[in-house]
């Protein structure tokens, strides 16, 4: 039967009522949400739950605008096609919704986090990371800054005061080369709205990264090995397809509270991601433009440190701001490691030219 609200009876309670009637046992429910880290008053007359209000909190972000000139693989591409980490944002959003639908989740809290997931992500992918991460004194991990982008530093320093469950799926989304399905509850989200979103994430990036790949001329269609062709099939919407699928018929199947991917398919994955490692990642070109992404980075944090912070505001070059009000060293770095993961490709690139690189002079 269609959901129809009722006139005179707040959307909102029925919303909520939707919400237990239809969806899963397992599923993250707004009602029981565990809240903000401020409380707000919600108003009767407000039409969206919680988990909703997240995600559009997110969509409106200066941060989630920025992610379409920051890198997912290849630096600054020229070519249109390329991902970029927001395309890679919502192709994570879609396959974590498909998923969170097959399973009756909360879709609206799945989105979010899916939305969210990378917004700590630095300019130059995982070379920017990397590099942050040597330079910071407390090191630098982009789920973890992620966190901190929604906390303290959206809405101008205000933070955008996400409930628990996003912030939690937020921070744990992320797998480097771990396992896939990990036995130890502490390293995934506490809802399974926000496991959900990890394994998408891995579905996401091993096959767009994949045909970003082909489409650049590192691999050819034959270079995938045979035993993972079998498995995942030889296009790209059926290779994604097949991991949606197994991926919930196996979890439907356990129907047991927790996710569940077939052995054979489990392999095919891992294996899949290992040879990106080894045959895309660290490609020749694509590792020699990953060191000069470094270098940048490195040189742009260094000289902020010792001059203060350059930007670009309304046109022009400003030199030196903010040295003068940070009382100590760790601070400094605070500053500067926010600052410089927070720029887009294209502005890093800018900054190093107008930093390092002489202007043109001209004589009249």
């Amino acid at each position: 039967m269609a959901f129809v609200p009722v006139v005179g009876k707040s959307i909102k309670k029925q919303l909520e009522d939707r919400e237990e009637k239809i969806l899963s046992p397992f599923a993250a429910l707004n009602k029981n949400s565990s809240g903000r880290h401020v409380e707000e008053e919600e108003e009767m007359s407000d039409i969206r739950l919680p988990f909703q209000r997240d995600r559009d909190r997110i969509t409106h972000s200066k941060t989630f605008r920025r992610l379409k000139h920051k890198t997912q693989v290849f630096l600054a591409p020229t070519g249109d096609h390329y991902r970029t980490r927001l395309t890679h944002v919502l192709e994570v959003s879609q396959i974590a919704r498909t998923i969170a639908s097959a399973l009756c989740l909360n879709e609206p809290l799945t989105e979010a986090i899916a939305l969210g997931h990378d917004l700590g992500h630095t300019p130059f992918g995982h070379a920017g990371e990397t590099t942050l991460n040597e330079l910071h004194p407390s090191g630098f991990r982009h789920y973890v800054h992620s966190l901190r982008v929604v906390d303290f530093l959206e809405n101008d320093g205000k933070g955008l005061n996400l409930t628990f469950e996003v912030r939690n799926g937020i921070v744990r989304h992320s797998k480097g080369r771990a396992d896939i399905l990990p036995k130890d509850k502490s390293e995934i989200a506490v809802t399974l709205e926000g496991q959900v979103v990890r394994l998408a994430d891995i579905i996401a990036y091993v096959n767009h990264d994949l045909d970003d790949a082909l489409r650049a001329g590192i691999l050819t269609d034959t270079d995938l090995p045979p035993r993972i062709r079998q498995v995942v099939g030889e296009r790209h919407s059926k290779r994604i397809g097949a991991m949606v699928r197994d991926l919930i018929v196996e979890t439907l199947t356990a129907d047991d509270g927790n996710l569940h991917i077939s052995d054979g398919m489990l392999e095919a994955i891992t294996d899949l991601r290992a040879f990106l490692y080894d045959k895309v990642y660290t490609y020749y070109k694509v590792h020699n433009e990953f060191v000069k992404a470094q270098r940048i980075i490195s040189h742009l944090y260094l000289y902020f440190l010792e001059n203060g912070i350059v930007r670009l505001r309304n046109g022009q070059w400003e030199d030196g701001v903010g040295k003068d009000s940070w009382t100590d060293e760790k601070m400094a770095h605070r500053k500067v490691c926010d600052y410089v993961a927070g720029m887009t490709d294209r502005y890093a690139l800018s900054l190093y030219k107008h930093i390092f690189l002489p202007e043109p002079w001209s004589v009249r």
